[in-house]
């Protein structure tokens, strides 16, 4: 591979490495459409009835919602991804980030096998969160009910926080960035991936839930993202060269 080859691919590489966190999020309507889903929609019909029965407002504090929401991803991606950099130094400066990206790439496949319901045990990583959670919750309790759209964004902020298997795995994928503006990238991006299944749940819910239901969509789903794992493994191969350096491939 020449230089001018190797220096090509390097964006098509950090290109791939955004892509996963924003395709996580978009198919993890296949596992949180039920939850989230269910919240949002008990969220806009506890609004005030002027708000419900217009759509601009309900759509500003729908949006509101999920602002805060991702808010949250992005901060909590900026610690990961911080401690991560930190992490890579740690355990070794030359194979550091190679480790930590192997590890990543571990987790997403677990992430694909679980959502193909190959690998149900992955979702026992809630109960990390948990005792976040419990200090957390009456937070969100006293913005009940919600009356302005800063309650809304407000609420949204500790929804953020609420334990969930692959807002914590992608966190762990964010330990793969190599700062905390990478890392709270990341988090956006999957944040940004829920939008379309979360702001439409309340609208749509019967619906969306029976079509994430369907076991070929979810086996699709895991399948694509152990793909996306494997791309992840080949890419690194190809262009990091243990501490962070291009492979110097013969032409």
């Amino acid at each position: 591979m020449s230089v001018l080859s190797r220096l090509a691919f390097f964006p098509i590489h950090v290109e791939f490495s955004t892509l996963v966190p924003l395709t996580i999020g978009l198919f993890s309507a296949v596992h949180c459409v039920g939850m989230c889903g269910s919240i949002i929609g008990a969220l806009s019909m506890s609004l005030p009835p002027a708000v419900r029965e217009n759509r601009r407002a309900l759509l500003r504090f729908v949006t509101a919602y999920s602002l805060g929401r991702i808010t949250s991803y992005s901060a909590a991606g900026a610690l990961i991804g911080l401690a991560g950099s930190r992490l890579f130094d740690m355990l070794s400066p030359k194979y550091g980030h190679t480790l930590v990206q192997g590890l990543a790439a571990l987790l997403l496949i677990g992430i694909g096998l679980y959502l193909a319901g190959w690998f149900p045990r992955f979702a026992g990583l809630e109960r990390i969160g948990s005792p976040l959670w419990r200090r957390l919750e009456p937070l969100g309790q006293r913005l009940l009910p919600v009356r302005s759209v800063a309650q809304a964004f407000g609420f949204g902020i500790v929804w953020g926080w609420l334990p969930c298997g692959l807002v914590y795995s992608t966190l762990l994928w964010s330990a793969s960035a190599e700062n905390a503006v990478q890392g709270a990238l990341y988090m956006a991006l999957f944040g940004l991936g829920t939008l379309p299944a979360v702001m439409t749940a309340g609208l749509f819910t019967g619906w969306i839930t029976r079509f994430t239901r369907d076991r070929r969509l979810r086996m699709l789903v895991g399948l694509l993202l152990i793909l996306m794992a494997l791309l992840t493994l080949w890419f690194d191969s190809q262009l990091v060269d243990h501490g962070g350096h291009v492979h110097q491939v013969a032409d």
